[in-house]
């Protein structure tokens, strides 16, 4: 006689259930999730897409250039800020018709305003992203034209991190080096906070990927 099997009978050819990154991440086991989008170290971003992301798929880590490599520009802005004030003290910029000055102080500071824009830009739309499957590099050009390069997780060969000097140091930053099988054979996450974290989160995303292979988790 057959044997009959009923509905509490487990199914084995049920996929099993894809972990949370949290169970096999120490590194993001124990951060919190980011509320803010203006840092330079944004693990598990609340609330947060991009253009190419599946419905799968997570952001796990989304990193910028530390916020001490932006003082150049900043300082830059803050001395021209002021400089049309030492300026106008001139006698050879005093002798001019008022109307001139105002328009050329005008000028002066649209073009800064500009400057700032165009700076801060650069920085808050120049993103290196990691999630559960890729790794992408977003390089903003300009307003109408970015670069966007990514590789598969199980593609990646080697990732080492690199600091060096009094200031990287100091605020525990440096540039993260991504050797892929992919197209792009290298990525570079150029002076990230925090670059030994990065590179412990890759190869644990690396070593989940082998587990999903061995177990058959693989979708």
């Amino acid at each position: 006689m057959p044997e009959l099997f009923d509905g509490s009978h487990p199914n084995t050819n049920q996929p099993k259930r894809r972990p949370s990154p949290d169970e096999y991440s120490e590194v993001l086991r124990n951060e919190r999730p980011a509320t803010s989008g203006f840092k330079s170290f944004m693990p598990k971003p609340f609330a947060m897409h991009f253009d190419t992301q599946s419905t799968e798929e997570h952001i796990l880590l989304l990193l910028r250039r530390h916020p001490i490599t932006q003082l150049p520009w900043i300082i830059t802005a803050v001395i021209f800020a002021f400089l049309p004030l030492f300026l106008t003290t001139l006698p050879i910029i005093s002798s001019l018709p008022g109307n001139y000055v105002f328009a050329a102080v005008v000028g002066w500071y649209l073009l800064l305003t500009g400057f700032i824009l165009e700076s801060f830009l650069s920085w808050f739309f120049n993103v290196y992203i990691i999630t559960d499957e890729r790794i992408i590099d977003v390089d903003f050009l300009s307003l109408i034209y970015k670069n966007v390069s990514s590789a598969k997780i199980d593609n990646i060969e080697d990732v080492t991190a690199r600091s060096g000097g009094a200031l990287q140091s100091i605020f525990h930053f440096g540039t993260v080096f991504i050797q892929t099988a992919g197209q792009k054979r290298e990525f570079e996450f150029e002076d990230v906070p925090q670059p030994e974290k990065v590179t412990r989160l890759l190869n644990e995303l690396i070593l989940e990927e082998e587990r999903e292979k061995i177990e058959g988790r693989v979708m």
